[in-house]
């Protein structure tokens, strides 16, 4: 398993069996690979997380084999050769074909046939010897056998379970389905009006081994809600010819006996069979393909530069029901609510500026955020038009998934007596404060990115993101007196029952002066202490090493980097000069090598340093506000929102993305779009086409952002 595993990753079955050592012994992804890079090569998150996942998926395979294994000694079937062929299997479909004919099954047409005494007359028709068939037959024809030709059909539905039974065969015609099959879908009769959106492929064909996974999710869902009729297949006569080469010997009439058995066999068990085992192989590849894309797209999200802790005052838009303002402290707390109604239908916007301004003079307001929903422009060209005592950053801010958290239990039990207007326009504060404390106690799928989050494998799918989150929550790493239980709960060996014990404990005992108060903390034990205590910061703690991300476990080796130079552990912090002089091959013994080494003398030069960008203010065009302003030729500023197989999508402040397809992303040729853009990334487009009916936009960045 540790070979085939190391081949897949790219590694050495050594770096794959230390890897799972640790894992074993209760070490999460995160961990290994800052702090245990010695043990495996070097290896990184995701070479860490693919060896467990497919270490996992040995695990299942082994576990069927064992339980295919029993089957067949239960029913004495069990032979050498079986075994060994059962031991062999690579995969689970290998596994189950080999099975497949002892598998306990329901009546079938050749069970049936079986019972009524056919089973002989099926064995002389596969000799193909039999140059009079019908003679063979009549001997058959008695009690529920009433004709020679029920006697002969018996006979075929027997030879046709022995062919779908056949191993050899289904793995063939695999190969010929991978190799040469076509996807084919049309309208479903009487449905072309409710089904626009699936237009496209009301009459469409293509390579199944070319389809990309954007393409046949679409087809899929089409399908799914009774739009679409799919069919996935070779030609006909290749398969047929395949089963012939196979079974069919000479030209007698037994052999054309043979040959109606073959087709019936392909038809009724065989393509119906493996056409449901390619739509299984290609949705399970193209849910990876597409949770590869979210997961992207997540980190990408989650990881958007912080503005920090700076007082800021949110505004969530809207013109019926006003503008929902909070003031929220440098820390996020919520200071102040009320509401403004500077748009139409009362258009008090004289009111408004003038409240806006008091509010960010009494509160000393460093920044306004601006959700991007309903009213967005009208209500930042309001801000902008107002002179405020102080500079004022102002900021347009994604609202995607803040009516979700305003809702939800985590935002009642943190505003209790607020109502969800309130917690959502604190929820767009927060996340210009810091996105990733804000948007972990979202639902990934709620944010707002990826594409076809519903059609795919949901379970995998939140597995993925929740490595996503708890990866950017460890790399940031967290404030552990500030930190709230969902930040917490992602930190690597803790969960939510030890946050909630952590806040428990903050709230008993006050904040955290050391890591080492952490192991005070109930139910924490020594190796929650391992895992996690890297990932915690404590700013102005009585240590500095308690405010970086240099381990405990290593607290001792910089003490002696430090008395080896003659200076303080706090001198040597931050000391450009000082931690360049370090040696570090003098330091390197059985269990710290120079990676380990290299990560202290970086965590010495910057302490505790965000690894994420500065934060940018963003302008749209002004006089371009809804999608009737898009003119074709027109070069726009924009900001990527969601990023697909097939492109990107941006916003250029008209209440409706544009696409840039992946083949207008750039002068060259683009595999993958995440090599050119990223989320929220500040772009120029140039409008190519303009479909205001349908809401639909096309841009090109060609020649623009190089």
């Amino acid at each position: 398993m540790q070979n085939k595993i190391a081949t897949e990753v790219g590694c050495k079955p050594s770096q794959v069996a230390s890897t799972l050592s640790l894992l074993n012994g209760g070490a999460t992804v995160p961990f290994i690979s800052r702090y245990r890079k010695e043990a495996t090569g070097g290896l990184d998150e995701v070479q860490i997380a693919r060896i467990k996942e497919l270490a996992e998926r040995y695990a299942e395979l082994e576990k069927r084999r064992e339980t295919i294994l029993a089957s067949l000694k239960e029913q004495d079937v069990l032979t050498q050769d079986l075994k060994t062929k059962v031991e062999g299997a690579a995969t689970i479909q290998e596994l189950e074909d080999l099975y497949l004919p002892f598998r306990p099954k329901r009546k079938t047409r050749a069970s049936m046939a079986v019972e009524l005494g056919l089973e002989p007359l099926a064995k002389i028709l596969m000799a193909q010897n039999e140059r009079f068939p019908q003679q063979a037959a009549q001997r058959f024809v008695k009690g529920d056998v009433a004709s020679v030709g029920d006697a002969l059909q018996g006979a075929r539905d027997i030879i046709a379970e022995w062919m779908n039974e056949n191993a050899a065969l289904r793995a063939r015609l695999r190969q010929l389905f991978l190799r040469e099959a076509m996807i084919s879908s049309k309208l479903v009769k009487g449905k072309d009006d409710l089904g626009e959106k699936f237009r496209d492929y009301f009459k469409h064909e293509e390579q199944l081994k070319r389809i990309p996974s954007h393409r046949f999710l679409a087809i899929m869902r089409g399908e799914k809600e009774g739009f679409l009729r799919v069919n996935i297949s070779p030609k006909e006569e290749s398969a047929l010819q395949l089963l012939e080469r196979f079974f069919v010997k000479g030209q007698t009439a037994s052999s054309d006996e043979v040959k109606t058995a073959a087709k019936d066999a392909y038809k009724r068990l065989l393509q119906p069979s493996l056409e449901t085992e390619m739509r299984s192989t290609f949705k399970q590849q193209s849910d990876e393909q597409a949770i590869n894309v979210f997961a992207e797209n997540l980190r990408q999200l989650l990881m958007l530069p912080p503005l920090g802790e700076k007082r800021v005052l949110a505004l969530d838009p809207g013109f019926k029901s006003g503008c929902k303002v909070v003031c929220l402290s440098a820390q996020g707390d919520l200071m102040h609510n009320e509401n403004i109604y500077p748009h139409p239908p009362r258009n008090e916007r004289s009111q408004a500026m003038k409240k806006l301004s008091t509010l960010v003079e009494q509160y000393k307001i460093e920044a306004i955020a601006i959700g991007n929903g309903t009213a967005s422009r009208e209500t930042e060209a309001l801000v902008k038009a107002i002179h405020f005592d102080r500079k004022v950053q102002v900021f347009v801010v994604s609202e995607a998934g803040a009516s979700v958290y305003s809702a939800s239990k985590v935002a009642r039990d943190e505003f209790p007596q607020f109502d969800v207007t309130v917690r959502g326009s604190v929820s767009i504060g927060r996340r210009l404060i810091d996105p990733l404390a804000e948007l972990v106690k979202i639902d990934p799928a709620a944010i707002g990115v990826g594409q076809y989050q519903h059609d795919v494998d949901q379970k995998q799918l939140q597995a993925s993101l929740s490595r996503v989150t708890e990866s950017c929550v460890n790399q940031v790493g967290v404030n552990l007196n500030t930190a709230s239980k969902f930040l917490l709960s992602h930190v690597s060996g803790l969960g939510p029952q030890l946050a909630d014990n952590i806040l428990e404990f903050r709230l008993q005992s006050g904040t955290f002066s050391s890591r080492d108060e952490l192991k005070s903390v109930p139910r924490l034990g020594a190796k929650a202490f391992e895992q996690a205590a890297g990932f915690l910061r404590i700013p102005n703690a009585k240590d500095p090493l308690d405010n970086s991300a240099v381990h405990p476990e290593r607290y001792g080796l910089v003490k002696k980097m430090a008395r080896d130079l003659k200076v303080t552990v706090a001198d040597l912090i931050g000391n450009e000069a000082l931690v360049n002089s370090i040696n570090l091959p003098n330091y390197v013994t059985i269990e710290v090598g120079l990676p380990t080494l290299q990560d202290i003398k970086d965590e010495l030069l910057k302490p505790g340093r965000d690894p994420r960008r500065i934060i940018k203010v963003f302008e749209f065009e002004a006089g371009i506000a809804k999608i009737t302003d898009l003119i074709p030729g027109m070069e726009l500023p924009g900001i990527v929102t969601n990023i697909t197989a097939f492109g990107a999508f941006v916003d250029v402040g008209v209440k409706q993305d544009g696409l840039v397809h992946i083949s207008q992303l750039a002068d060259r040729f683009v595999k993958d779009p995440t090599e050119v853009v990223s989320v929220h990334q500040h772009v120029r487009v140039k409008v190519m086409e303009v479909d205001a009916a349908r809401k639909r936009i096309a841009f090109s960045m060609k020649g623009l952002n190089e």
